[in-house]
């Protein structure tokens, strides 16, 4: 079985700025192994048992460098134990609304995760950090008994490799750490793309080399699938915003990520 971790970043309602949902996959096999190795890490760096563990901030009295080293370890570790990152990205001014945008990205990656699982031939389970949102609830029985209304080729879609959808949060796992800072580092990424400051990009491009073996690949190819890496919505017919979605994607591609979607303003599916 494989369990996906899943939470958003960038939720504040802001012009150019990108939503970014995804969630972490790994293993039940490697699960045990990869919870003990960040037990490891932890220890390392002497971070408190109590201390819950985030992109940002670190602990108090961890030297700034030590905290880098420290996140950077945590991906190394989710790389090594065959994790898999899938990740949609939606500009605000494009979503309806912050809550809106997080429902229809959970059913994004629930989809991508699936189709995931149908070419390991696997089951999964998601789960979801916790927020605040009287539809969750509704919109989580629904993917379950129901799956996703209203696709392009069919009214109904039932997701049947997935056995549940449940909540999490930080500190209850220390995968619920992994998404967080996996997300975190896209997050910074994606912001700095049309940052002024020429050390941001930079350091944007260093993280998304580190986090990129995590991008979920169709077996035998170099290049970043669209489950593992998707641009929200699939067809972008506003020229001003196709022109934002068209600058990160190519941010991305300087970077190194070999993107197989592509921005466009026509339908071709």
């Amino acid at each position: 079985m494989q369990l996906i971790y899943c939470d958003e970043t960038n939720l504040e309602e802001k012009k150019g700025i990108f939503f970014v949902y995804g969630g972490v996959s790994v293993s039940d096999t490697n699960m045990l192994a990869l919870s003990k190795a960040i037990d490891e890490i932890r220890d390392k760096y002497g971070v408190p048992a109590n201390f819950r563990l985030k992109f940002n901030p670190g602990p108090k009295d961890l030297h700034h460098q030590d905290f880098i080293n420290l996140k950077q370890s945590i991906i190394e570790e989710a790389i090594r134990h065959d994790c898999r990152l899938f990740a949609s990205l939606i500009l605000h001014d494009v979503a309806t609304s912050p809550n809106n945008a997080r429902r229809n990205e959970i059913n994004r990656i629930c989809y991508h995760f699936w189709c995931y699982l149908n070419r390991i031939k696997d089951s999964g389970m998601v789960l979801i950090d916790h927020f605040k949102d009287k539809q969750i609830d509704h919109h989580l029985r629904e993917k379950f008994s129901i799956g996703l209304t209203d696709m392009p080729y069919s009214k109904e879609m039932r997701l049947d490799r997935i056995v549940g959808f449940h909540y999490s949060a930080i500190g209850q796992s220390h995968m619920c750490s992994v998404v967080d800072i996996v997300l975190g580092s896209l997050r910074f990424a994606v912001n700095a793309h049309n940052s002024e400051n020429e050390k941001e990009k930079e350091t944007a491009k260093k993280l998304l080399s580190l986090i990129s073996p995590l991008f979920f690949r169709e077996d035998g190819r170099d290049s970043i699938s669209e489950i593992g890496l998707f641009f929200s919505p699939k067809i972008i017919r506003a020229h001003r915003y196709r022109e934002q979605y068209c600058s990160l994607h190519a941010f991305m591609s300087d970077a190194g990520l070999d993107l197989e979607q592509a921005i466009t303003n026509e339908r071709n599916y």
